[in-house]
């Protein structure tokens, strides 16, 4: 792994004429002390203004010293729809530019729909990334620059994130001559109970150990070059409430046992539990953050094969999408929400935590204080969390939840 920034240069990524610089203390509790660094859930921009969506996190994202946010579908005028099943819609590439607008830092690109529009919308993506100044990791036009980092120092602590999918489908995996995303190859065991045909199987998921080394290896390398990693894995099964799989466990803590400080997920598009490993946080799943789109309703969709998947969805997961959020085809429960919210030094991470969110019924994702809203966020996150089986403590700290491991 070439851990050298996007830049054939070699250097940083530095923010272009024009952008707003976090100069000062912004992003610090105090002067002199440690910044802060927020995380989002999954973002698709597929609706008219895109900006619009932002407004009451736009204070938010801005105010961290870096702000790493997940790109879900490819931006891109030329895309070819290049895999079966359930392709995503290409997004415009001017909507990227509401990430800039928020200050976004770096985009996390690796998932199952990122190669959906073929080479070109993985180009295009990254290239526009650059260009409004955001770095990015998980994609690119062959597997050694999917697997390269996004590394950015900002008042001196250097961050480095690295970004896997660990869902389908293989051909959005890149090869050595092949775009696509960087990935961890998860396996699938199913067992029949008591070998009578017909009965459920019990069904184990694990990686696949070549596949494992591998990232734990870029996660070494970068441990050694930066202060803080991030390690952002697309993975989980989706729409179904507090479920964590045993893969997913076994990925994170792989990750953090190789060097990660802290490790996101995202896929699921429903919030997940959070769990600490050797001292560090894993955030399961962060569910949603401006995830605009109308590919994943039955209603007026022009793809029969995003119409059929739809109405498959609604069957298979149990849940029917709230009708009078035409832009927000999710499970109900999904609009409780989270930014990960950590301080961060040259030490790495020193206090992990998170502001709750509330999807208000325009699909904006909206950071929530100590009332009654906040509270009623933060329960169902904790709810969750016991559910999965983890014992995390939650405690509010102002404007943030501070997380630790309990006992």
């Amino acid at each position: 792994m070439n851990i050298i920034g996007r830049h054939e240069n070699g250097q940083l990524w530095p923010r272009p004429a024009g952008r707003e610089e976090r100069g000062g203390d912004r992003g610090a509790v105090v002067a002199g002390g440690p910044l802060s660094l927020v995380a989002t859930g999954d973002i698709i921009l597929d609706e008219p203004d895109p900006s619009h969506f932002f407004g009451p996190s736009a204070e938010l994202l801005r105010s961290a010293a870096v702000t790493v946010v997940h790109v879900e579908v490819p931006h891109t005028e030329r895309g070819i729809q290049t895999v079966a099943g359930i392709p995503a819609n290409a997004a415009p590439l001017a909507h990227l530019r509401a990430l800039a607008e928020v200050g976004a830092d770096v985009a996390t690109l690796a998932g199952n729909h990122i190669f959906d529009q073929g080479p070109y919308g993985i180009q295009d993506t990254v290239e526009e990334l650059g260009r409004l100044g955001i770095a990015t990791c998980g994609a690119g036009a062959n597997l050694e620059q999917a697997r390269r980092p996004a590394i950015v120092e900002r008042q001196g602590v250097t961050v480095g994130v690295l970004s896997y999918n660990c869902v389908g489908p293989r051909e959005s995996w890149a090869s050595a001559g092949k775009a696509g995303c960087a990935y961890v190859s998860i396996l699938t065991h199913y067992e029949s109970e008591q070998g009578i045909p017909g009965v459920a199987p019990s069904i184990t998921t694990f990686p696949d150990p070549r596949s494992l080394a591998a990232m734990q290896a870029d996660v070494g390398e970068l441990r050694d070059a930066v202060d803080v990693v991030v390690v952002s894995f697309h993975k989980g099964t989706g729409h179904t409430p507090a479920l964590v799989e045993d893969y997913e466990r076994r990925v994170a803590a792989a990750a953090v046992d190789a060097g990660a400080d802290m490790v996101v997920g995202h896929h699921a598009h429903i919030m997940r539990g959070i769990e600490f490993h050797g001292g560090r946080a894993i955030f399961h799943g962060l569910g949603n953050f401006v995830t605009v789109t109308r590919a994943l309703s039955v209603e007026g969709n022009d793809s029969p094969e995003r119409r059929a998947w739809a109405e498959r969805r609604r069957q298979l997961y149990g849940f029917a999408p709230d009708p009078s959020m035409p832009t927000y085809p999710f499970h109900p429960e999904s609009r409780n929400g989270a930014v990960a919210h950590c301080l961060i030094s040259s030490a790495g991470v020193v206090g992990p935590g998170l502001v709750p969110c509330w999807i208000d019924d325009e699909a904006r994702p909206v950071p929530l204080g100590r009332d009654e809203k906040g509270e009623s966020v933060v329960s169902y996150i904790e709810a969750i969390t016991a559910a999965a089986g983890f014992d995390t403590r939650f405690t509010w700290e102002d404007a943030r939840v501070a997380l630790g491991a309990a006992g």
